[in-house]
């Protein structure tokens, strides 16, 4: 079945294009075993982008992403382009795509596969079943407050400003989608903030405690600090189902969660947006690891997160819920054959490169439908 949705495909810079090529192999496999297809674009973004165009994202990408039921991200940045005007970076990209889209909450899974138990750093006994969604807010707070810029004092010295800014509204939207996941995961959400330092994190508790009283006495709700998260994240992560944080906190744990479960290269994110009148969402996603330039173009990388990513695509932007759990158990599958990528590679493990991790993916979805 043709399902007339608008799917943007954005590789990126570094290992991007290597992984992203993966992923649409993923694709084509549901158009020839599923019947399912899609309206495909793709077009440049980041450092790519910059060499072409002079900027890290042109309009006519912005809007062919708002025009698009779900857009699917690799990664950006590069060395070759540290010197760029800090406005004009590679990052820019999916700062504005998430600004013009209006994508407000990120999710990121941090799950441990059986398989790859002994790839944490942390004891096995530790991290055995981990399986925490983190749910980030990712336009609002410290990286897009105002004011904000670096500035020079009579004096001759530089300072430089950030400010933390969150509203009720911005608040109360991102702890719904973390209320609602966690209604059909394990019915409970910690709250991380700084309460205690900061007159943004006092509003954050107040404004979630009040929505949790009014609309979602079910769910069990805790709060936490900050900085104790992070601290009960590596002593006892397994007593988290959701987490909801804000952007600046949301990227730090998001990260050192992900190292729970040994590699960047395995975990996949969605960025989701307001429900809109004609019933579409917008939403982005991507793997959480960066462009690794260090060895793009090597045929090293793992492909697994943006096949995951591509699984949580088909899940939240399409329903598709049946062919999302098929390419997430093939990923399982595959890992259980023992092969490795270089990020997740262990004793005794088959070493193998993005092409070949990517076609045993694509052998394991044959044997789920056969």
């Amino acid at each position: 079945m043709v399902l007339n949705k608008k799917l943007l495909v954005l590789p990126g810079d570094g290992i991007g294009p290597e992984v992203m090529r993966e992923a649409g192999r993923v694709v084509g496999w549901l158009g020839r075993r599923r019947g399912i297809s899609f309206d495909i674009s793709e077009d440049l973004v980041g450092g790519a982008s910059i060499d072409a165009h002079g900027v890290p994202i042109r309009d006519e990408v912005v809007e062919a992403a708002l025009a698009s039921d779900a857009v699917l991200f690799g990664a950006v940045g590069g060395p070759q382009w540290d010197k760029v005007p800090f406005g004009n970076r590679p990052e820019v990209a999916i700062l504005r795509l998430r600004q013009e889209l209006g994508l407000f909450a990120n999710l990121r899974p941090a799950t441990v596969l059986d398989p790859l138990v002994d790839s944490s750093t942390l004891k096995p006994e530790v991290v055995r079943g981990l399986d925490i969604m983190i749910v980030r807010e990712t336009v609002g707070g410290i990286y897009f407050g105002e004011p904000r810029g670096i500035e020079t004092l009579p004096d001759g010295s530089r300072r430089g400003v950030n400010t933390e800014v969150y509203t009720t509204s911005e608040i109360e939207r991102v702890a719904r989608v973390a209320f609602e996941l966690a209604r059909r995961r394990g019915n409970a959400v910690c709250s991380v903030e700084k309460c205690n330092v900061m007159e943004s994190g006092l509003l954050w508790r107040q404004v979630v405690t009040a929505l949790h009283a009014r609309d979602y006495p079910d769910v069990a709700l805790t709060h936490m600090l900050a900085d104790n998260c992070a601290m009960q994240l590596v002593r006892n992560p397994r007593q988290f189902d959701v987490i909801v944080t804000g952007n600046l906190f949301g990227d730090l744990l998001s990260d050192l969660a992900s190292m729970l479960t040994g590699s960047l290269g395995m975990l996949p994110s969605a960025t989701l947006g307001t429900l809109r009148p004609d019933g579409r969402r917008p939403a982005l996603y991507e793997p959480i690891h960066g462009s690794a330039p260090d060895i793009a173009g090597l045929g090293q990388a793992n492909p697994l997160a943006q096949i995951l990513s591509l699984a949580m695509l088909l899940r939240y932007s399409f329903g598709l819920d049946e062919e999302a759990r098929l390419v997430e158990q093939a990923c399982v599958n595959v890992l259980g054959t023992g092969l490795r990528t270089a990020d997740i590679m262990s004793p005794g493990k088959a070493r193998v490169g993005t092409v070949v991790m990517g076609e045993a993916v694509l052998r394991e979805l044959d044997k789920l439908v056969a």
